[in-house]
């Protein structure tokens, strides 16, 4: 099967650009709940993903630096200890499938490397659920 099925199109995800100030990525994580946000760069390419923890890991090595000085920071400031492999848009569920037991969404990019998107862990894990079980997750 075709990851486009479960493609949660750029459109309706949160993603953030490498020249957006940290307080402003805070800012939507926390809005939005998230522990995690894709980053592209001017020309929508993914470039990684940038965590909570990444943002902890600069207030902790800054000590003494005012939280007024980091959230000034940009994106492109702050170091990523690891980024959420990309896949291409044409991969089949079972190749994302590894992926999605390690990454809480996985980002989905064109031939060309342009972010297109996200697949969510929990729609992966409802599919298969569904087929497997024959009921839909949301009736239990």
């Amino acid at each position: 099967m075709n990851i486009m099925f479960f493609l949660s199109p750029k459109s309706e995800t949160v993603y953030e650009t490498l020249n957006v100030k940290l307080q402003h990525v805070l800012e939507r994580m926390n809005h939005h709940r998230l522990t995690a946000i894709p980053v592209i760069d001017q020309e929508g390419r993914y470039i990684g993903t940038m965590t909570e923890g990444d943002v902890l890991r600069v207030i902790q090595e800054n000590p003494t630096t005012s939280y007024e000085k980091v959230a000034k920071l940009k994106v492109s400031q702050i170091p990523r200890r690891s980024d959420h492999k990309s896949v291409r848009v044409d991969e089949t569920l079972n190749s994302i499938v590894d992926l999605t037991l390690r990454q809480n969404f996985v980002p989905v990019v064109d031939d060309e490397g342009t972010y297109i998107g996200i697949v969510k862990r929990a729609d992966i894990i409802e599919y298969l659920y569904e087929s497997k079980i024959n009921k839909p997750v949301r009736a239990l």
